[in-house]
């Protein structure tokens, strides 16, 4: 990452000045209302692209075309994960002016902290999979375009998004932002296709079961899409200086106000999580088309449903995940490097090594969709390495100050640990044994 980029994380560019000092008079009481909650938005939404990625249409459209409704209390749960992740990530950026990955190179033994840097290294080359297996198929969905080709096409449109970081954050944001509207004008309208049955909604959100171990695998990558590790490592990069507390009490401030930035961010993600379940139960399992697990089936078989133009806005929104989620998982994969080891590469050959796997897949020929799914149980089962640390960090009254966890809070972490940990250990067992 060039030292431009690292300062726009950080915080500390001239051009983000004018937020900072919109911060502070919002911290001293002369901006209220949502005038004074404006400045903080933003860190969240940013990791909330994340939530949105290839990744979760796949394991979305799967989960409801195979199981119908009954997943939709797994995307309920793992969004309510993701928020208390989240804050937790942002308040320890908020309280210690680090982030997650240097808060571990600092505090544990350096074999500790290399084997995180190598499972957060391998984690990275799943995100990067996704996204751009993701891309590469939206291009080959919506115009004809096939895979490899794509691929390459994709790796063009990667390095264009990249580029915009070199005139500063504010632009990559804007176009960031500018897709995500695209995904959930597309998923807005696709509800209002699907008509989707009130009550086995309700029932799939708040009854939770399974249905044998496919049901488990696809929950797994339903919980590694959302609660996404690599994400936990970005937060806490975004908010380490974004606003800088003078006292306790501001911080305490700051953190109010960046916890309502996450429930916002990840409320709409989990929205479109859902209604990317939804619209396949409704039109896919409800109608008898079960097999509908691979994304360019569905593409096809919304197209016959309802028509040409549902088909096209669901390509369009896979690409625009694909393209938006690419930077952040590269941003992500820059701060787990400088973090753990102090290293940093050139941000394009980064891109470069971590896309190499997307690659090899579409040239050989494997599934795509099977791809994205396999990729999100691969998250899952980093999620632990980054969560435990930051529930350790988080605990501390010594690192965290005035910021400590409450009881209560570290106890609802080391619950949704314990859970991501025992379901990634049954699926595990189910797989080879059951």
């Amino acid at each position: 990452m060039s030292e431009r980029s690292h300062k726009v994380i950080e915080g500390a560019l001239p051009g983000e000045s004018a937020t900072a000092r919109a911060a502070h008079a919002s911290l001293e009481g002369k901006r209220r209302g949502l005038s004074g909650l404006l400045p903080f938005l933003g860190p969240a939404f940013i990791a909330a692209v994340a939530y949105v990625d290839p990744g979760n249409f796949a394991t979305n459209i799967s989960g409801g075309a195979r199981f119908g409704y009954l997943l939709l209390w797994v995307i309920l749960c793992a969004n309510l994960m993701a928020m208390l992740v989240q804050a937790m990530s942002a308040k320890l950026g908020i309280a210690t002016g680090k982030n997650l990955p240097e808060m571990c190179r600092e505090w544990f033994p350096k074999p500790v902290t290399f084997v995180l840097w190598v499972q957060a290294e391998i984690v990275a080359m799943a995100t990067d999979l996704a996204e751009f297996v993701g891309a590469a198929l939206a291009l080959n969905l919506l115009f004809g375009i096939p895979l490899f080709p794509a691929g390459l096409i994709t790796a063009v449109a990667a390095f264009g998004v990249l580029a915009l970081q070199r005139r500063g954050f504010r632009q990559l944001e804007a176009v960031i932002a500018a897709m995500v509207g695209v995904i959930i004008a597309a998923f807005a309208l696709q509800m209002f296709y699907a008509e989707p049955d009130g009550g086995k909604v309700l029932a799939g959100l708040f009854t939770p079961r399974f249905k044998g171990t496919e049901s488990v695998l696809l929950a797994t990558g339903i919980l590694g899409a959302t609660v996404m590790p690599h994400v936990i490592y970005l937060h806490s990069a975004l908010t380490q200086r974004r606003v800088v507390g003078k006292s306790d009490e501001q911080k305490k401030k700051i953190f109010r106000f960046e916890l309502v930035d996450v429930v916002i961010a990840m409320g709409l993600a989990g929205l479109i999580n859902g209604s990317m379940l939804i619209m396949a139960a409704a039109l896919f399992h409800s109608k008898g088309f079960t097999g509908v697990s691979d994304i360019d089936v569905a593409f096809r078989q919304l197209g016959a449903l309802e028509g040409k133009g549902a088909a096209i806005l669901f390509g369009v929104a896979l690409l625009a995940s694909g393209l938006s989620s690419s930077s952040v998982g590269t941003l992500s994969g820059q701060i787990v490097m400088r973090g753990f080891i102090n290293r940093q590469i050139p941000l394009f050959l980064r891109r470069a090594v971590t896309m190499a796997p997307a690659l090899v897949v579409l040239g050989a020929g494997i599934n795509a969709s099977r791809a994205l799914v396999i990729s999100q149980v691969v998250l899952s089962f980093g999620i632990p390495f980054a969560l435990i640390p930051l529930l350790i960090f988080c605990r501390n009254h010594k690192v965290m100050g005035a910021l400590v966890n409450r009881p209560l809070t570290t106890v609802g972490a080391t619950a949704v640990a314990t859970l991501i940990i025992s379901l990634n250990l049954f699926l595990l067992y189910r797989t080879f044994f059951g």
